[in-house]
């Protein structure tokens, strides 16, 4: 394949090859706010520090960073070794390297009202920031955040040279200037996008060798899910993430095997992916089914989430019985939530009937049409112990809406982390978080929850502060305001002669020490 229109020609063994279903809304990483967008700004830039595929933060540009004993203040020295991609604008040397003074510019732009970036609340909790000199960068927190580190890794957080972005302005989408692994080349869009190894990248492998090692990074389009596995089968592309209905059981086995027939040519990966599928009740609903804490707890434990996930998803995904914060995630517990318990479940409804002399309560379930059958599986479940369950199908932007302004009683969701940091979760249960001026899309509410929920963040050890993350989502899973389902899974499937591809539970695309044989 050609990746570019000159003569240098590159082989598909220093290409990597991968399709998004939908086309890249930006290049410029202050609106990485969607997985496609992440995972290429990802490969374009970088800031002050990075998260590995175990969750722990590393240093990045910064090489090395203090905080202070009260936790509010941060000081990250950089490296000096760390070049942006060139570009004309950089003058005579088409390139310099980054100076504290660009991600002071970088963080003020987040903030900039008329960027307008959907990141800008990533320094909510950030007082000031400052260049200190050359190599010193400075922040000061309002509060103390343990999960501050976490959360700078994000793409937002990126460093970009301020001469490209002023003289782009709102084209900087299309013309983006890093630091990362790779560079920018051509974009067709809803076509292709191919990205180029940055030869002055800074960071080398365990041997000193400069990564990355690949040349390339190519990116097709196909809208359809089908469509691309059968470019994946062919060899066309290196890459598929995620499981599709349309192909779940060609590639799979009931039990979540590789088939026979790709065991040969093909390489599947799994593990925990932060996101917790669930089903929420409205807490300030006036329904009498929805206020019942015994028919919210029958819901919980009528129905078998180890059978459904063999059932729908070919066993991928780790069926809910802990809480809401997923597994993967410090502060996870498979202990406080509900196990299949049918005959529980049954005396539970039955004791409703018997206080409220309801003889067919019934709840009505909102979801999008790709979780229907989920919805079917529970509403097949619940009837079984004496709940009537109606389904109700509306577009996903409906759903968004609705839930966000209390309009349903009970509705399908998914949260999946900002960042890795289970106070990320049980911030939808802070009872000054209500939606639509916040996540907690429940109105649950618990004075004990809250106390724990701001001890924690001025608990500076983290074996304490995870003990409290734990304590405050048992708290919420007694009173059973949501009906967890699953714990999702990153699975992946990559051609044979690709190495080195890891993703972590963030599920971010790192590709800087992937090689083709």
């Amino acid at each position: 394949m050609s990746c570019d229109n000159s003569k240098n020609k590159l082989s598909n063994s220093s290409v990597f090859r991968y399709n998004e279903h939908k086309n890249i809304g930006s290049l410029d990483p202050a609106f990485s706010k969607d997985i496609a967008d992440i995972w290429a700004t990802n490969q374009l830039f970088n800031g002050l520090v990075q998260m590995d595929e175990n969750l722990n933060v590393l240093p990045c540009i910064a090489k090395s960073w203090t905080i202070s004993e009260d936790a509010l203040t941060y000081a990250f020295v950089l490296r000096d070794d760390v070049y942006f991609h060139k570009h004309k604008l950089f003058g005579s040397d088409s390139t310099r390297t980054v100076k504290p003074a660009d991600f002071e510019y970088s963080f003020n732009r987040l903030r900039d009202k008329q960027v307008a970036s959907p990141g800008g609340w990533v320094l909510n909790k950030v007082h000031s920031f400052n260049a200190i000199n050359d190599s010193v960068f400075k922040i000061t927190l309002k509060q103390p955040f343990p999960a501050f580190l976490g959360l700078l890794t994000m793409k937002y957080c990126s460093v970009v040279p301020k001469e490209v972005v002023e003289h782009y302005g709102n084209d900087f989408r299309s013309h983006p200037i890093g630091t990362g692994p790779f560079k920018f080349k051509r974009w067709e869009e809803n076509i292709k996008l191919v990205f180029r190894k940055h030869h002055n990248y800074f960071e080398t492998d365990s041997k000193g060798i400069p990564l990355p090692y690949l040349e390339a990074i190519a990116i097709t389009f196909l809208p359809d899910k089908q469509s691309e596995f059968l470019q994946f089968t062919q060899g066309n592309i290196d890459f598929v993430c995620a499981l599709d209905a349309s192909y779940k059981d060609e590639i799979l086995t009931a039990d979540g095997n590789l088939q026979k027939r790709y065991k040969d040519n093909v390489n599947m990966t799994r593990g925990p992916y932060l996101n917790t599928e669930y089903l929420a009740f409205y807490m300030d609903s006036e329904v009498p089914e929805i206020q019942s804490e015994l028919l919210r707890k029958a819901t919980n434990y009528g129905f078998d989430r180890k059978k459904m996930m063999i059932y729908l998803r070919n066993g991928v995904g780790i069926p809910a019985n802990g809480g809401f914060i997923p597994k993967g995630l410090p502060g996870y517990n498979a202990s406080i939530g509900f196990t299949y318990q049918p005959e529980k479940a049954r005396q539970l409804v039955k004791q409703f009937k018997n206080e409220t002399g309801d003889p067919t309560p019934k709840i009505t379930i909102t979801t999008t049409g790709n979780y229907l059958s989920f919805s079917e599986y529970i509403q097949r479940e619940l009837e079984k112990i004496g709940l009537q369950v109606a389904i109700n199908v509306i577009p996903g932007a409906a759903l968004k809406e609705a839930k966000a302004n209390g309009k349903l009683d009970l509705f399908r969701a998914s949260w999946v982390a900002d960042y890795p940091d289970a106070e990320n979760y049980l911030s939808l249960y802070y009872s000054k978080n209500f939606a639509p001026n916040g996540p907690n899309y429940t109105h649950f509410r618990d004075e004990q929850f809250d106390k724990l929920y701001e001890q924690a963040f001025t608990e500076t050890n983290n074996k304490h502060r995870v003990s409290l993350y734990t304590k405050m989502d048992s708290l919420v899973m007694a009173k059973a305001p949501i009906v967890p389902l699953f714990y999702d899974e990153v699975i992946y499937f990559t051609r044979k002669q690709l190495n080195g591809l890891k993703l972590n539970p963030t599920y971010v695309l790192d590709l800087k020490q992937v090689k083709k044989n």
